[in-house]
């Protein structure tokens, strides 16, 4: 009936027991990164190809090798452009996910 409808919408929600509220736990450094490389493989993947690259690059500048150090320094730009290109397609899927 509508009495009982209105009554009830005045009292106002039902209590919620203890026992049925969700728990979230801390999430550490390790488990956050673990979770993020498993949601965007590539990032992690063009890290670790810039570093590799750079590197490579500096051990060969080291060992004066300049034309092979030239080449890595710009191996090293193109490893970064795809990072940034992982990155942010990364987040625009994340973003179509959430709509």
């Amino acid at each position: 009936s509508p009495s009982l409808r209105a009554a009830a919408m005045a009292a106002g929600p039902p209590p919620l027991e203890p026992s049925r509220l969700p728990v979230f736990s801390e999430e550490g450094f390790g488990e956050k990164f673990l979770r993020k490389t498993r949601e965007n493989p590539l990032v992690p993947l063009g890290c670790l190809c810039t570093v590799g690259v750079l590197t490579y690059g500096l051990i060969s500048f080291k060992r004066g090798n300049i034309r092979r150090s030239q080449q890595m320094m710009r191996a090293r730009v193109l490893a970064q452009g795809f990072t940034f290109v992982a990155l942010l397609g990364g987040m625009v899927v994340t973003a179509m996910k959430s709509r």
